[in-house]
């Protein structure tokens, strides 16, 4: 009897797994990019990939399908994005004396890792709006890449970021306020603006 019982959970999870694999395949390389975009590096971002999906994994019994998943995906992502930084906060830093003695005596490498962001997105844009979209502040970088370059409704980012309707609309007009501002050179140096 056990082992029949062993053997139905096991068909069970198959199905459960070929279901998932069905539903979050076709949106696996917009969630990398997503999580590449707010982590800005290429190891944080794996690993928040693959601690999402199995949050999703483990939840994928309450998910309903048919319905927008890749929607569901990114809400789990960012929520799973939001609680690491809230925990890294309240983690208190140890920094060893030899790791910033070592510091001290060479030259920061933070700008050799800025490039390498800068090449990893300038796969889908030039260095100039790769370096613009970087700087924007995390709140407004985030509804730029959900709304102008993944295509969320605002409805979608409301629900997806936990934000009012009101606010996801503000923070997006602020942001493209800042594109603006940061890319108008760039603009007219490639003929989208008239020289005045």
């Amino acid at each position: 009897m056990e082992a029949l019982i062993y053997h139905s959970s096991l068909i069970k999870d198959n199905i459960k797994y070929r279901n998932f694999e069905n539903e979050v395949s076709p949106h696996l390389k917009a969630i990398y990019n997503f999580a590449f975009k707010i982590t800005k590096n290429m190891d944080d971002s794996q690993d928040l990939v693959q601690e999402t999906l199995l949050r999703a994994y483990r939840f994928f019994d309450s998910f309903e399908i048919g319905t927008n998943c890749k929607s569901w995906l990114f809400s789990i992502l960012h929520n799973t994005f939001i609680n690491n930084i809230r925990k890294k906060n309240r983690e208190p830093q140890i920094i060893e004396l030899e790791k910033v003695e070592h510091y001290l005596e060479e030259k920061p490498v933070a700008e050799s890792v800025y490039k390498l962001d800068n090449k990893k997105i300038s796969a889908i844009f030039d260095d100039d709006i790769s370096t613009a979209i970087i700087s924007l502040p995390h709140r407004f970088k985030e509804i730029i890449v959900l709304r102008d370059i993944e295509g969320f409704t605002y409805e979608e980012i409301s629900e997806k970021i936990n934000i009012p309707l009101g606010t996801v609309r503000s923070r997006l007009n602020r942001a493209r306020n800042l594109l603006q501002n940061k890319l108008f050179d760039y603009a007219k140096n490639n003929g989208y603006l008239k020289a005045s």
